[in-house]
């Protein structure tokens, strides 16, 4: 059954700006993505009272094209000035990029602006791709064994998934396989009360974790007193298969060593793991296009990382792949 002229694999930042600039151009999409909603790392948890953006914190608008598309969400009410306290621990690394002047959310969450650019498309999710094969056109199989057709394929799933689904003898497998993704251990912690912090958000340049905040202090969050704490890149691949209570008791621990304020104890504790957080080492490439099978493969990790990076990854795609259609 042919379910769109394009299809694109993962509803992130990348697949979903993809997807709204194709159908702004007449162009019918299906957009499939294993997870229950849109978002990706972009991604919003809510538990009881509490909310947490437990992947990507805010993001910041460098390019001209993109702080162009930032001044129109801003105006629709879309995103806002993140202005947290800043505090960090231990000595800045050398060569890191200097503070931005602003940074950016989206609302009432991280996911709010994607779930924004789902309206209206046809968005399939808890949908996982077994397989793809291209004979003419793109075929999909679903782990549930529904089959899908469309004459162009978008995959932007991370790279080493990509590689996977389009087999050892695809042209883009060795790239795809070569670009290495670090992992991501966050936490995520609930109190009845303030914690008796004078920062709101740290950098954590020494030990296991990475980056602490309070999220409930983003424009338009619950005001219940909402932490994210996330594990340095090193630490969260040398705890990559531990068990989620584990990780989370030993963040915990190392919080409170860092930080004695949070000596109380949470209502609230859990900890997720995101396997595929950032690359090592991202390409600048904006996408990869197979002209002669109408196949693109974009992700932040093709444009240098960032949303700003997802974001153009995915207009690059759209537009290559509507030339061809």
């Amino acid at each position: 059954m042919k379910a769109a002229d394009v299809i694109i694999v993962g509803a992130g930042w990348a697949g979903l700006t993809a997807a709204s600039h194709l159908a702004s151009r007449g162009v019918s999409v299906t957009v499939l993505d294993k997870a229950r909603g849109p978002g990706g790392r972009s991604s919003t948890r809510r538990e009881g009272e509490f909310s947490f953006d437990h992947g990507a914190q805010y993001f910041t608008a460098r390019s001209e094209a993109f702080r162009r598309r930032v001044r129109a969400w801003e105006r629709a009410g879309l995103v806002a000035k993140w202005q947290p306290r800043l505090r960090v621990y231990g000595s800045r690394p050398e060569g890191g990029n200097g503070a931005p002047d602003r940074r950016l959310v989206a609302m009432p969450g991280m996911n709010g602006l994607l779930k924004r650019f789902a309206e209206g498309l046809d968005c399939r999710y808890s949908s996982r791709v077994a397989r793809v094969r291209f004979d003419e056109c793109w075929w999909l199989e679903l782990a549930d064994g529904t089959s899908l057709e469309a004459s162009a394929l978008l995959l932007t799933a991370p790279p080493q998934q990509a590689a996977a689904l389009l087999g050892s003898q695809h042209p883009f497998h060795r790239k795809l396989s070569g670009v290495e993704m670090r992992s991501c251990w966050a936490l995520m912690l609930g109190y009845e009360r303030p914690v008796p912090t004078d920062f709101d958000a740290a950098f954590v340049n020494d030990g296991s974790l990475a980056w602490i905040a309070r999220n409930n202090t983003k424009p338009q969050r619950s005001t219940a007193e909402s932490w994210i704490i996330h594990a340095g890149a090193d630490w969260s691949d040398e705890q990559l298969e531990s068990e989620p209570d584990t990780v989370a008791d030993s963040m915990l621990m190392e919080l409170r060593q860092l930080e004695p304020a949070f000596a109380m104890g949470p209502v609230l504790q859990s900890a997720h793991r995101w396997r595929f957080a950032l690359a090592d080492k991202p390409l600048i490439e904006g996408c990869l296009l197979d002209g002669t099978s109408r196949l693109a493969v974009a992700g932040d990790w093709c444009n240098g990382s960032r949303i700003e990076g997802a974001w153009s990854s995915g207009v690059a795609a759209a537009r290559r792949l509507e030339a061809l259609i």
